[in-house]
This record gives C-alpha cells, structure tokens and sequence, in this order.
C-alpha cells in the first residue's frame, strides 16, 4: 500500500479507536490490528502529530503504580472522522471505475 495513502489511514483508524471510549497505546494498537498492521513505533508519533493538530488530548492516569496515558478524541478529531466518512463515499466511486475498467476489458 502507498506509504501517504497508508499513513492517512492510520491517523483515521487511531481517532475511531478512541471514538466510543478513550483508551491508551497499546489497547488502540490492539483495536486497529484486525484492520491495518501497527506497531508502538509506529502509533506514538501518529498520537503526537493527532494532539498537536488538536484532534485528541491526553491525560494520565495512575495504574498498577504507574501513569499510563489515556488518549481522548477532540471535537477537530470527530469532524476528522466525519470528513473521512464524505471522502470515503468520492474514492469508493473511484474504486468502482477503476475495477469496472478492468473486467471489462
């Protein structure tokens, strides 16, 4: 898959990870993993990019003895997601041409 195509898919798949309910790293790795393969190197530099572009904040929470960062989606995140949705409707029909161009030839 194209690196661009795949980084923008990332950043989507991370802000529905945390759409319903906020969670932390290695739980939003474990969600998307069905979908699109991520690894920790990988997921920390898309969350910073996502809260430095104000789509999630972050907040800690004391686990075990530990903080562990919890990830929140942001109103610019939800509008993200929505944009996305209206996106995904213009490359579907793309989608469509171009595989409706191969069998018919």
């Amino acid at each position: 898959m194209d690196a661009q195509l795949k980084r923008g898919l990332i950043d989507i798949c991370v802000l529905a990870a945390i759409r319903n309910e906020d969670s932390y790293g290695y739980r939003i790795i474990k969600i998307i993993k069905p979908y699109i393969e991520i690894s920790e190197s990988t997921l920390y530099p898309v969350l910073r990019r996502l809260e430095e572009a104000q789509m999630l904040s972050v907040y800690s929470v004391e686990h075990n003895g530990r903080l562990r960062k919890y990830y929140h989606i942001n109103q610019a995140g939800i509008e993200r997601l929505n944009a996305f949705s209206e996106e995904w409707k213009e490359i579907t029909a793309i989608y469509n041409f171009v595989t409706k161009e191969a069998s018919d030839e």
